[in-house]
């Protein structure tokens, strides 16, 4: 589990600095998967599935 959460960060880290360095590449397409992929698999993953479904809910109830 701590190799998992320790992947995670790294990848988290990564995937800010693509995202502010304003360049979206193939190698950074990838290394946000690799986050989902991973994150996908640690304790956190039920609270974030939750907190999108709970703001879809919210968006959906929205009128125009």
């Amino acid at each position: 589990m701590a190799v998992s959460i320790s992947v995670v960060v790294l990848l988290l880290i990564l995937a800010v600095v693509y995202l502010r360095s304003g360049g979206l590449k193939l190698s950074h397409a990838l290394v946000c998967g690799l986050l989902g992929f991973f994150l996908a698999g640690t304790s956190l993953a039920p609270t974030i599935y939750d907190g999108v479904a709970a703001t879809a809910d919210v968006v959906s109830g929205f009128k125009p």
